[in-house]
Formats: structure tokens, sequence, C-alpha cells
């Protein structure tokens, strides 16, 4: 690509989104957000606290986790602050985030916002799950048929159902399935390629949206696979002593992305009246490492947590000697999640690609 077309590109990508930031602005007048509620589906980049009540090694409800949350409070998600769906939820008019389905706060009218019933730790692979006893996605279906009974004696069957009908539904998933299983268990890897193992994802991503539809889900964003050979615990643990992005685990992110598009479409034209936005996680995260000065970071390799290499959930706490100052100068805020400030320019760069999702 020639550096005029690249140009171009940027200009229209930032038109795009003046354009959508003005159509948000105009739609969000009377106050209201501008779907009737949020439900989130995933791992830990999109968990806000659900493995707080399970008994596992994948937790964050500890300092500094959510040191720069609000009121500096650590609340279960693996960053210093919010994740890129709190700023999604922002963008579409909330004012209160979707609570955690297993926590005290799942109940009442906190419901009629939607629920979150990701687990960090978890893919679309049960078996993920399994490992780290998280909630896997089938288990975050079960919890959603659950959630959709208590809606009904909440509002009455006919406003559940358009409720559960009008809002949108994010999902963000696989990263752990490769990054925590495939890579690190000889059961996997000895047994498919990755690439073979992308198409096992790609089965269950399909059979997920499918049941999600069934329960009546309709608008649906899905995020990418991000660059995962470039977190910082996939370089040390990877890299083979490069201080370089792993090739060969981007190399899988963007066959499966490639087979994730793909499987989409073909679910949109099999389920009638299915939005399903396939979000691009994968190349500006990958823009944020390759060039964070261009976007105001001063380091991509290291996370602000720590050495900065490897650390996360417990292996980053309060003790973590050398942990950074300012996080928003950091790409990663540990060894495998973003920081708020990358999570924010993350959120605002898919609001192009989710703009379908409500207008």
């Amino acid at each position: 690509m020639s550096i005029v077309e690249t140009s171009c590109s940027k200009i229209d990508h930032l038109f795009m989104l003046i354009l959508f930031i003005l159509v948000l602005s105009s739609l969000k007048g009377n106050s209201q957000p501008l779907v009737p509620a949020m439900f989130i589906f995933g791992d830990s980049v999109v968990d806000v606290g659900n493995n707080n009540n399970l008994e596992t090694i994948v937790k964050s409800n500890f300092p500094p986790y959510g040191r720069d949350f609000i009121n500096h409070h650590d609340t279960g998600r693996f960053c210093n602050g919010k994740l890129a769906s709190d700023f999604t939820g922002e963008n579409l008019g909330f004012t209160s985030y979707p609570p955690p389905i297993l926590s005290k706060e799942a109940n009442g009218k906190n419901l009629l916002l939607g629920a979150n019933f990701a687990s960090g730790g978890s893919g679309y692979y049960d078996t993920t799950a399994k490992l780290y006893n998280t909630i896997s996605l089938s288990k975050q279906l079960g919890y959603y048929q659950e959630y959709q009974k208590k809606l009904v004696g909440l509002a009455g069957k006919a406003n559940a159902t358009s409720i559960i009908s009008g809002s949108v539904y994010l999902v963000s998933s696989g990263s752990s399935d490769f990054v925590q299983n495939y890579y690190v268990n000889p059961l996997l890897y000895k047994v498919y390629t990755p690439n073979q193992f992308a198409d096992i994802l790609i089965q269950a991503y399909s059979h997920f949206i499918e049941e999600l539809y069934r329960l009546g889900a309709r608008k649906i964003g899905v995020s990418t696979l991000p660059p995962i050979g470039c977190l910082p615990a996939s370089i040390t643990l990877f890299g083979e002593d490069s201080n370089e992005c792993v090739t060969k685990m981007n190399s899988v992110a963007k066959y499966f992305n490639k087979k994730l598009n793909a499987t989409s479409l073909s679910l949109k034209s099999k389920l009638s009246g299915l939005n399903l936005v396939v979000l691009d996680i994968y190349h500006p995260l990958f823009d944020l490492i390759q060039k964070p000065t261009d976007f105001g970071f001063f380091e991509a390799r290291k996370a602000c947590c720590g050495t900065g290499l490897i650390e996360t959930s417990y292996l980053c706490n309060k003790e973590s000697p050398g942990t950074c100052k300012n996080a928003s100068e950091y790409v990663f805020w540990d060894g495998f999640h973003p920081s708020e400030a990358a999570n924010k320019i993350l959120a605002d760069d898919l609001l192009v690609d989710g703009i379908s999702l409500v207008s």
C-alpha cells in the first residue's frame, strides 16, 4: 500500500469516527441509552468481577488492579482502570455498567441494564475454562438463560422480550484458548496444528452464536483475536530470546480472524434478522504496539506491572517491584491485558465497526 493510500485510509477512518460521534450525540439527546441493555460474554478482557466468586487462580480483585478505576478500587477487572467494554457502554449512553452475574449487585432493577457473564481464563474451547476452574462459554449461556427468567419476573414477558431482542451483545474470547491452553498443553499442540485448533474454536464459536440467537439475541458484536504474539507474556514465554512479536502466534490469530469473518457472514445469511458484526481488535492494537509514540505511549514491549514481562493475576500484586507510576504511558497494564489508556483508544476505534448495532 502506498503512502497516499495509507493517508487516505486514515482520513476516511477519522471522518467515519467523527461522523459516528456526531450521530451518537444526536441520538443521545434524550439522555437515554441507545439500546435497552448490554450483555457481555467472554474472557478476562471483559470480565468485571465474576472470577471474584470462584475458586480460581485467575483473579484480579486486589491492588494494584483497579488503581485508576472509580474510587481507585479493584473490582476484578484485569486492568488498572476501565475496560474497552466499559468505554463502549459509556459510548452507548449508559451511566453504570452491567453487573457481573455472580455478584450481589446482579439483582433487582440492576438487571434491567443487562449483565456481564465473562470469566477470565475461559474460551470457546470449554476445556480451557476447566483448566482454570472458570466459567466456560457454555456455562455463561446457562447463566444467561437463568437471567432471562429473572428478567421476565422483573419486567413482564413482553418487555423482557423487547429488551432481549433490542439489546447489544458483546463477545470477546479465544485468546486464552491459545496463550493459556494450546501453546502450553502437549495434549493439544502434539495432536493439532495451530490452524486445526483454530478450526475447532471456530466451530465452537458458530455453535455459541446459534445458541445465543435461539435465546433471542439479534445484535451481536464479536471481537477478533488480538495480535496474541505481541502480548508481553507471549514474547517472554514463546519468543525464543527475541524481543519481537512471535510471528507464528500472530499468523494463527490472522488465520482465526479470517475464518471468524467468513463464519460470521455465513451465520448472518442463515439466521434471519441476525445483525452480527465482527469488531477488529487485531489491527488497532497492533498499530499501538508497533508505533506507540504515535498514540502518546512510551512503552509497548513491557507492561506496567512489575517487570512487565509476564505478570498477570496474582503475579501482579501490590508487592510487585518496579510497577510503573503512570500506566497511561504503557500499552499494556500486565503481561496479557491492555492499560485503560489503550482500552480507550481501542473502544473509540470500534465505534465505526459497531455503528450498525445501534443504527
